[in-house]
């Protein structure tokens, strides 16, 4: 059963969803689809996450988002461009321009932000003991988990998933959330446990705003897009996978041998307490071991940081970030 809601999802279908699936639909029987978003069944590794882009165990050529594919969605567009539109939607290709976010999304951020703390996150958590999210179309979620079980956000709408039965809500309340999704009332121990802003007032309205919200799912699909592409590189020696922290909000991986002194954190933030805009990070973890640089321009901590404005000017936004982040890769790994 679906239940539909009548707040905004104009980006999301509130339909049982499989997109490593749906994306196999377009290629015939020709090649293997690999997607950015998470995709049932249920997995039970180290991760309990599946990795999106592996290629591993394909029995044909992959179709994928990065270099690790036989074949890149964006170069397949070539002979399909009538699936450009699907393609931009998903992130996988015809990569659509960041523009400038709503002037909503500091207040529409911290809403959201206590959502995935307290509701997304712990529905993860009591399944596996996992707390990361990832980027799902129009928003963010969680993996699959349990019985191929999915909490995810995409516009005004929080919508559950448990195999092919969906339900979606209007985001209202954390307690009311709670109730839905959790059947219990929020886990305020959560925040005494790791570094997440205060659960606030149960009863309080969540401000978001619609057009906020899909702009942020956008800034997600936008730095998966680039992320995992960085993680597929050689140059990315002994990579994790590429998570959504639920602690700080931020999608990032780590790469590099720690044992050197040159494992770092490569990261986007869609804004914190001293970011008033969203930004790309690195983040090396034993910063006073690191060469000498001025490409080491962060002022709140120990790495460098590319503000969206130094972004929005570009033509070819993807490959900037691109750029910006094997630069600084390259320095660590000397």
């Amino acid at each position: 059963m679906i239940t539909t809601s009548t707040s905004a999802h104009p980006t999301a279908a509130l339909r049982a969803r499989n997109p490593r699936e749906e994306a196999q639909r377009l290629l015939t029987g020709r090649f293997d689809a690999r997607v950015l978003e998470p995709s049932p069944p249920a997995v039970a590794d180290d991760w309990c996450a599946d990795d999106p882009t592996d290629p591993t165990g394909a029995a044909l050529p992959v179709v994928g988002p990065t270099a690790a594919a036989a074949l890149t969605w964006d170069r397949w567009l070539g002979d399909f461009p009538e699936q450009s539109e699907w393609a931009a939607d998903r992130w996988l290709g015809a990569y659509r321009t960041i523009p400038r976010p709503p002037d909503t999304l500091p207040t529409t951020l911290a809403a959201l932000h206590r959502l995935a703390v307290y509701v997304l996150s712990p529905a993860r958590r009591r399944a596996n003991g996992k707390i990361a999210l990832r980027w799902t179309r129009g928003g963010f979620g969680t993996p699959f988990f349990g019985a191929d079980e999915q909490v995810r956000v995409a516009g005004t709408s929080l919508i559950h998933q448990i195999g092919e039965t969906v339900s979606a809500v209007p985001i209202t309340t954390l307690a009311e959330a709670a109730g839905i999704i959790l059947s219990t009332p929020p886990d305020l121990e959560w925040a005494a446990e790791f570094d997440v802003p205060p659960a606030g007032d149960l009863d309080a309205p969540l401000s978001v705003d619609p057009a906020a919200s899909l702009w942020l799912g956008d800034w997600y699909g936008f730095a998966y897009s680039v992320l995992e592409e960085l993680r597929a590189d050689a140059g990315s020696e002994d990579a994790s996978r590429v998570q959504l922290w639920v602690e700080h909000f931020d999608a990032a991986f780590e790469c590099l041998p720690e044992a050197t002194g040159r494992r770092a954190g490569y990261g986007a933030s869609p804004g914190d307490a001293a970011h008033s805009e969203p930004y790309l990070y690195v983040a090396p973890w034993a910063f006073d071991q690191v060469p000498s640089s001025d490409l080491w321009n962060a002022t709140a901590f120990g790495g460098a940081e590319l503000a969206l404005g130094a972004l929005l000017g570009a033509h070819d936004q993807r490959g900037m970030a691109l750029d910006w982040f094997r630069e600084r890769r390259a320095l660590l790994a000397r």
